[in-house]
């Protein structure tokens, strides 16, 4: 087995696990990007040299210098991906959440539109050997096969994923020189004159740069999958896969120019660049190569929804691990969600020519936020001024571009993409204000004002005993803070008495895999609180964490658990222990503004769809107790009320 350390450092494997990972989405583009280009228009000798000189300078400035340049710099202990960069950054400005949730939800959207257009682009090949095949219903089939076999875990079928893309990446390099043999002088396309005169002088010019950003659709995955590969092999696979694509545009361009002054008519160049007898092995491995992309895309969905619940962006789902696979999970409602908008988009659109309409729109806007996030990492590692703001105008200016082009798209079907992103967005915008308006009514009080009361209460015994070891989740972060809900629960609500208190405080890391605690003994062997500090990446399985601190403790005699029951206690047996979750609910209130109680309201619905507090820190459920408190959103002292006295 390769140890994961290993897939970092630049090897064989690494390289291979590289190409099946990362490249799925840019390296299908081939499929369908000449296709959108030329469109309905005449083959016209400028619109392909024109056309080949965008996507050269796009792959060569948008995904080499802005990726794999730049932004693997941004490293975050080896993770990447937009959260991860938001964490490298968010202390530095409040406001960066706002590029951070829209690149997040812009990504999501994107995931839903990638599997329906890759795999109709592969599967209708099979319209040039079987005129009137119905293949929206072989899309449909694989796509549903898909989504169905992710709660297994895609490990074994993982595998294959880099020899496959290994043997895609090189059959369209083959093919694209099969081509440029017969015409070497189209390598001048690669020259920049050539997109300018397109861009300059077309009167479709900003329709043909939407088409042309499709070339680069994948590039955020570079970034995104840094974990998993390493920042040296993504940079030497990536020699590779350019070379391949750029090879393969050549060849299509080469094909175009030989059919001048006609329509494509339905063809597409991709397929019309292979021998008839190779065909059908072109259009399987086609069809693996897009099934690999699509697989891409909902991993990486599922690890963005994975940490956008740890930095609290997105109610808490249930998220599975159906292998041992570093990285691989697996989250149900994100996965039937995902499946569903697929379905979506090919039952509105139907082919691929038509779905090019709704892509695109929502990863320019993925891109521009990370740009915005770059920035502002580059500018906190103290690169100069000027190289930061080069930075920015350049890419901001090229996206803005692109951004521009696509928004030509809208209502041809950008609307999709757009309506998915911000009914994400919504989601993710609600989860995170409410819980800022919650915090503001969270009240806080000094611990150690109640430390003798507690200790008091652990030892009366005329108070019937709650449990041996009764334990609170805690958002106070100091030691010397509680909210007043919690010292409510243990005195008033029903005063419960137990052997030793203990409060756990759960702490979201900037880094992706910390795994730390620390112990504070407030009241010797009465009152201790566990802060732990976990990594956004990290599963918060607070019961196993617990009981592992509590065995060490144990272990060192800083703690005692035996059972004070005197009947237990000869025997040296283990107390019960008890976990009090405290659930607010919303109280009736004219505190909160019209916008305020919309998005409490929001919350409480996503709330009671989401995984409850309990399951969603992996606690044992039969040994935890809902109390339900009041978010006290008025205080008593501001209201008037007149008393009417009896004579």
């Amino acid at each position: 087995m390769v140890n994961h350390k290993d897939l970092h450092k630049l090897s064989a494997a690494g390289f291979l696990i590289s190409l099946g990972i990362i490249y799925g989405d840019i390296g299908t583009s081939p499929l369908y990007v000449f296709t959108a280009i030329v469109s309905n228009q005449p083959i016209s000798n400028i619109l392909i040299l024109g056309g080949m000189s965008c996507i050269f300078w796009t792959l060569t400035l948008q995904t080499t210098l802005k990726y794999v340049v730049i932004t693997l710099q941004a490293d975050n202990k080896g993770e990447g991906g937009i959260f991860s960069l938001f964490s490298l950054v968010r202390k530095k400005a409040k406001w960066l959440i706002v590029p951070a949730v829209i690149g997040g939800c812009a990504l999501l959207a994107d995931g839903i539109i990638t599997p329906p257009i890759t795999i109709s682009s592969a599967i209708q090949g099979l319209d040039i050997l079987y005129k009137g095949l119905p293949t929206i219903y072989i899309v449909v089939a694989i796509i549903a096969g898909l989504f169905l076999i992710q709660k297994y875990g895609t490990s074994l079928v993982g595998k294959a994923f880099g020899p496959i893309m290994l043997i895609w990446f090189t059959m369209m390099g083959v093919l694209g020189l099969s081509y440029i043999i017969q015409m070497p002088s189209i390598f001048k396309a690669i020259n920049p004159y050539y997109a300018y005169q397109l861009l300059a002088h077309d009167p479709n010019a900003f329709l043909i740069l939407g088409a042309v950003f499709l070339c680069t659709t994948g590039a955020e995955a570079l970034y995104s999958d840094l974990g998993h590969c390493g920042r040296e092999n993504i940079r030497v696979s990536w020699v590779y896969v350019k070379t391949c694509l750029i090879l393969n545009y050549l060849g299509q361009s080469v094909w175009l120019l030989h059919h001048e002054g006609l329509k494509l008519g339905g063809r597409n160049p991709f397929y019309e660049i292979m021998p008839a007898w190779f065909l059908i092995f072109g259009i399987g491995i086609a069809t693996m190569a897009a099934v690999i992309a699509s697989q891409a895309l909902i991993s990486g969905s599922f690890t963005l929804i994975s940490e956008a619940v740890r930095l609290n962006l997105w109610p808490k789902v249930r998220i599975n691990y159906p292998s041992m696979q570093k990285g691989q999970l697996y989250v149900p409602s994100v996965n039937w969600l995902l499946c569903a908008g697929c379905l979506a988009v090919v039952a509105i659109f139907r082919r691929s020519e038509r779905m090019e309409s709704a892509y695109g729109l929502s990863i320019t806007i993925a891109m521009l936020m990370t740009t915005i996030l770059v920035s502002v990492y580059l500018k906190r590692k103290k690169y100069p001024n000027y190289l930061v703001y080069l930075f920015l105008v350049v890419f901001v200016l090229i996206e803005g571009a692109f951004f521009a082009s696509n928004l030509v798209k809208f209502v041809h079907g950008g609307w999709f993409a757009v309506m998915i992103g911000c009914f994400l967005f919504s989601v993710m915008w609600t989860w995170h204000t409410a819980r800022r308006i919650r915090n503001r009514y969270v009240k806080f009080i000094e611990l150690s004002d109640y430390y003798e009361i507690i200790k008091q209460l652990s030892d009366d015994e005329s108070v019937p005993k709650f449990a041996s070891q009764l334990v609170y989740l805690t958002s106070a972060n100091f030691t010397s803070e509680i909210e007043s809900k919690i010292i409510y629960s243990i005195l008033q609500k029903q005063p419960k008495r137990a052997d030793i208190y203990w409060l756990v405080h759960v702490d979201v890391m900037d880094e992706p895999y910390i795994r730390e605690y620390k112990v504070d003994f407030l009241v010797p062997n009465k009152l201790i609180r566990i802060d732990f500090k976990l990594g956004f990446r990290v599963e918060q399985r607070i019961n196993l964490l617990f009981r592992k601190v509590v065995e060490d403790l144990v272990k060192n005699g800083e703690v005692d658990i035996t059972s004070k029951y005197t009947s237990l206690n000869k025997y040296k047996i283990v107390g019960d222990f008890r976990f009090i979750i405290l659930e607010k609910v919303l109280s009736r209130s004219h505190n909160l503004s019209f916008i305020e109680h919309f998005i409490m309201e929001y919350y409480f619905i996503l709330k009671n769809l989401s995984l409850s507090e309990e399951r969603g820190f992996g606690l044992d459920l039969s040994f935890v107790t809902v109390e339900q408190v009041p978010l006290l959103l008025a205080d008593p002292e501001t209201i008037t009320i007149n008393r009417i006295r009896t004579h």
